[in-house]
């Protein structure tokens, strides 16, 4: 069963658990539609309004960044886990 993480600095803003998307989340885009369906506050977070990642998340599907930060195709495996991150910037 897929499970998305999430960084905990998110939590100083609303709620951010981990959750179990099973395995009919075939890919980061399905998973992350999984999460949003019960926790739909977090979809602003993560994506823009056109429903990328934001440019100051990183996103890691089994230890691996996401290739496909625009269309979220990256694929899923059923036991595999993703970890929601925010990256750091500046100078």
């Amino acid at each position: 069963m897929a499970t998305v993480h999430f960084t905990s600095q998110l939590e100083r803003f609303l709620p951010a658990p981990s959750v179990d998307v099973g395995a009919e989340a075939p890919t980061l885009g399905a998973a992350l539609a999984a999460v949003f369906a019960d926790h739909p506050a977090l979809k602003s977070y993560i994506l823009d309004d056109q429903g990328a990642l934001r440019r100051h998340v990183a996103v890691f599907v089994a230890g691996k960044p996401v290739r496909d930060r625009e269309k979220l195709t990256d694929p899923v495996g059923p036991d595999e886990e993703i970890h929601v991150f925010q990256a750091l910037s500046g100078g």
